[in-house]
């Protein structure tokens, strides 16, 4: 079957495609990489990769033998974790996802906080805005901010509400007067979020009138903290979470416009893939961080 250390490195350029990332994955050298992979290939005595100067792929007996080892490797480090919770020991790898601008503000206190507790637990972060799919690209738990969960292949925990609010900076608001009802917005500049940076259509309530506008006609990100910087240096008005905007706000370089206006809630969820039961590290994680969000730093 091959060396298990060697089988892992041979399974991660699989999946990258590449030595060089794979080794930076690993945290080992390219070359490192390179025997390990031509290791296994000797022991077993046939060609996995094909390797170019421009990309490495899988022969058909790569493939083959990708398919079959990799459930094999993650069974095995499944049996390995049960071991470890059975003795009460909390350890492994989470790698989690998360959204730019909430990661950038809090994980940095939460992931620091819980490793001090749990110094055996090793943690992978991703930071992006894009909707990843957590069971294909293998991360043990993503944090989301959205509305409602309507994905059925994942299993998620609600933590908190977070709310958001309308903003815009006081000289915007001074050239170009300051909105009294959501209709006045369509004569505004409206700078939208959204994932490839086109328009946003806002749906804002007060009581039983809900009114709809249209962002991004003339500014488009999608980035909150990049939206906020916009609006700081006058360029519209922003619908943000109020966790990326609220020291704007206490500096007053930003200001709340058409407060009795609320646009639908959005809750930070946490996702997981389909486990049959959730790992000891993944839900000691999720306490941690639920019990920071809502008592330490409530959004």
């Amino acid at each position: 079957m091959g060396d298990l250390s060697d089988i892992r490195v041979f399974l991660a350029v699989a999946q990258q495609r590449s030595f060089t990332a794979a080794a930076r994955q690993l945290s080992m050298t390219p070359p490192t990489v390179t025997r390990a992979v031509s290791a296994l290939e000797e022991s077993l005595g046939v060609q996995l990769l094909l390797r170019t100067t421009r990309q490495v792929s899988l022969t058909s007996a790569g493939a083959i033998y990708a398919a079959r080892v990799e459930p094999l490797i993650r069974q095995f480090d499944q049996v390995r974790e049960d071991l470890r919770e059975e003795q009460g020991e909390v350890a492994g790898l989470i790698r989690i996802n998360a959204p730019l601008s909430l990661g950038q503000q809090i994980l940095p206190d939460i992931v620091s906080g819980f490793r001090a507790e749990y110094p055996r637990v090793s943690v992978s972060l991703s930071l992006t805005d894009r909707f990843i799919d957590i069971v294909s690209e293998s991360f043990d738990l993503a944090l989301r901010v959205s509305e409602p969960p309507r994905d059925k292949s994942t299993i998620w925990r609600k933590v908190c509400r977070v709310r958001r609010i309308l903003v815009a900076s006081p000289g915007y608001l001074a050239a170009f007067g300051t909105p009294e009802t959501p209709d006045d917005l369509h004569r505004h500049a409206c700078i939208a979020y959204d994932e490839e940076a086109i328009a946003e259509s806002w749906e804002l309530m007060n009581g039983g009138r809900t009114r709809k506008v249209s962002a991004g006609k003339l500014l488009a990100a999608n980035n909150g903290e990049l939206i906020a910087r916009l609006a700081e240096d006058g360029q519209g008005v922003a619908l943000l979470p109020h966790f990326i905007v609220d020291d704007a706000l206490s500096r007053g370089t930003l200001k709340q416009v058409l407060a009795e206006w609320e646009p639908p809630e959005l809750w930070l969820t946490l996702y997981y893939p389909p486990y049959e039961k959730l790992p000891m590290r993944v839900a000691r994680f999720s306490d941690f961080f639920e019990t920071y969000v809502t008592h330490t730093r409530p959004l």
